[in-house]
């Protein structure tokens, strides 16, 4: 695949003879060798064949430097029909989407359900924040600082990509406001205006 013979083996001794330990509430894990791996690998392709074909590449080169392509792992989305296909004897899986990076991917490409569970991993970290944003000891700037730096990257993680539809600005909008509401405790029976928050 073109990679340069010192790198791979630059990665190979990285990993050669390492060893760690889990720590733990309850102590350590006993010691244990590190394997070599490489993790979430993402193949493109315009046709099956094409991603076999890519994928029959990966396996065969990573052969070279030591590496094992596990089968079990390896998922694929298509966004046709696809007929499933085994490498040495194990089937490959076809999904119809999976969370890759902590970011759901799916067959046909629509990002709403994505959204919906940013808004509402957002809100369980909001709500997690609960006890902090009531404190009277901690000003209202850091509250803000809080919000901003724990709440807001948890639902726009990976937002780069996604495929907005004419509902989801909407929807953002709404838990920003939900948010700032939250954060100087007016209750959602309150008359006031977003702007005044």
């Amino acid at each position: 695949m073109g990679i340069p013979d010192h790198l791979t083996c630059l990665l190979r001794n990285l990993y050669a003879g390492q060893e760690a330990t889990v720590r733990t509430g309850h102590g350590t894990t006993d010691w244990f060798q590190i394997g070599k791996g490489v993790h979430y690998t993402t193949l493109m392709a315009e046709s099956e064949e094409e991603l076999k074909s890519l994928l029959m590449k990966v396996k065969e080169e990573s052969e070279k430097v030591g590496l094992k392509l596990n089968i079990k792992k390896t998922k694929i989305v298509a966004s046709g029909p696809i007929t499933s296909w085994e490498i040495d004897g194990e089937t490959v899986e076809t999904v119809s989407d999976f969370i890759l990076e902590g970011f759901k991917i799916t067959a046909d490409g629509d990002c709403s359900h994505e959204i919906k569970r940013r808004l509402l991993l957002g809100r369980k970290v909001m709500t997690n924040l609960d006890s902090i944003l009531k404190s009277r000891d901690i000003t209202l700037p850091t509250k803000v600082r809080l919000v901003k730096a724990m709440v807001f990257p948890v639902v726009m993680y990976g937002c780069e990509s996604w495929t907005i539809k004419k509902a989801e600005p909407q929807r953002i909008d709404a838990f920003e406001l939900w948010c700032w509401r939250r954060l100087l405790r007016v209750p959602w029976t309150a008359t006031r205006s977003n702007q005044s928050i």
